[in-house]
């Protein structure tokens, strides 16, 4: 408990002055706010602004410095303007964006980040840097895309009995008092492929139905216990996770999925299902992976 404690002193965000880096910014100070940690806000000066052939126009590497300098002092203004009276911790470093971002989650509570920087392509929902810290940091991501506009007090999880949805479900339960919010728990099933001319499909639909909605009452029923102020509402449907998550997310202030599921490959750091919420979700989404995993 002592190093989980020496650990979670401050949320950190990444930033790169793009708008979807400022909402970001404007998010995290908020959640960090309501936590009552400190704000790290980090903006990465990559190598290749310095690297470039030395003909480059005289004070150009210095014009370089000041634009890295003004965007993380922007994005500090913005961060008070969001939570007044909150500790506000620049950092400005160089090198690989997702490296330095991976590095600064080890000693947070969580890492924030804009669903897209200023390097992705117009049309991209994701960028790189979002899709590659998400996943792959060991605690919680938040990929900030569209913040509503106003608090809608409710928050979507999604669930499937793994360790992954476990965690997920944790962080959403504790998320939940945070915000006096209600919980809407997600949990979907699928049906087997049957051969032509079964003749039990009808059987096999509500033995399944009654047992995935069994595996989701025995799911949730710890955390519920653990967390009685909780109002939650629940969701066992047999239809495509992905789908059924991001329709329950329409009306949400927050969508929260694991790392991986039940279904993802031992190998992938981000599973289908996780993969899928992050590109349709239109609220920001929290992607939980367990702590200590490799």
């Amino acid at each position: 408990m002592a190093a989980h404690e020496a650990r979670s002193v401050h949320v950190v965000v990444g930033v790169d002055g793009s708008p979807a880096s400022t909402a970001a910014v404007a998010w995290a100070a908020v959640d960090a706010a309501r936590r009552g940690y400190a704000l790290r806000i980090v903006h990465v000066c990559e190598p290749w602004a310095y690297d470039i052939p030395l003909d480059t126009p005289p004070g150009f590497r210095d014009s370089v410095s000041e634009h890295c300098r003004g965007v993380v002092e922007a994005a500090a203004d913005t961060a008070r303007e969001h939570a007044p009276g909150i500790e506000v911790q620049p950092v400005l470093k160089t090198g690989r964006v997702a490296e330095i971002l991976r590095r600064e989650a080890e000693d947070a509570e969580q890492v924030v980040v804009g669903s897209r920087g200023r390097g992705g392509f117009t049309g991209l929902v994701l960028g790189s840097v979002s899709l590659a810290v998400a996943g792959q940091v060991a605690g919680s991501v938040v990929v900030v895309r569209d913040v509503p506009e106003r608090v809608r007090g409710r928050i979507v999880v999604g669930f499937d009995g793994s360790e992954h949805s476990d965690a997920a479900l944790g962080y959403a339960f504790a998320e939940a008092v945070r915000r006096s919010a209600r919980l809407h728990a997600v949990h979907t099933w699928q049906m087997p492929v049957l051969g032509p001319g079964s003749t039990a499909y009808t059987r096999l639909v509500e033995d399944l139905s009654a047992a995935e909605r069994q595996v989701a009452e025995q799911t949730l029923l710890p955390w519920q216990e653990k967390y009685p102020q909780v109002e939650v509402e629940r969701t066992v449907v047999c239809g495509h996770p992905v789908l059924t998550i991001c329709d329950a997310a329409k009306d949400a202030d927050l969508v929260v999925v694991g790392s991986r599921g039940l279904g993802a490959l031992g190998s992938a750091m981000l599973g289908s299902v996780s993969h899928g919420v992050l590109h349709h979700a239109r609220c920001p989404v929290a992607v939980v992976r367990v702590r200590g995993e490799a």
